[in-house]
């Protein structure tokens, strides 16, 4: 009898595209925070951060790629995985230039100290494994 109830719940709660969806709007909605912190309060901290580092100032224009563009079409269903390899990519610059030395430690409240971009990353590796799913704005599979 247990089987049978538990074998019913997994089929009545199995539904990927939906939980593609709701992936989608998490990294996407989460992450489109900080690209809106950078739309508005700018990215000259970043610019000059690059350039402490020696790396070309303008790589710096990347992080609205990164941070704006990719999670838009990310929440959209659009381009899902190209969006989540740049997400990828513009959180591991981000661990590299800021959080690198954060690696091995905790914050105030115990948790991992960059939890956060690990959350992106592994976020983003999800959606690129498992792309947008049916509920997405594009018919064709190609575009998602």
């Amino acid at each position: 009898m247990l089987k049978g109830l538990f074998t019913e719940i997994n089929r009545r709660c199995y539904h990927p595209d939906l939980a593609a969806l709701l992936l989608r709007i998490t990294l996407g909605g989460l992450l489109l925070f900080h690209g809106w912190h950078k739309v508005h309060g700018g990215i000259g901290f970043i610019l000059d951060m690059l350039g402490e580092h020696g790396i070309p100032q303008f790589i710096g224009y990347g992080i609205y790629l990164g941070e704006v563009v990719a999670p838009i079409l990310i929440i959209l269903g659009l381009f899902c995985r190209l969006s989540a390899l740049a997400v990828i990519g513009t959180m591991i610059v981000a661990w590299l230039l800021v959080d690198s030395g954060n690696t091995f430690h905790l914050n105030d409240v115990g948790a991992w100290a960059i939890e956060d971009l690990v959350f992106y990353i592994m976020t983003a590796v999800v959606v690129f494994f498992l792309g947008s799913g049916k509920y997405s704005l594009s018919s064709n599979p190609t575009w998602r």
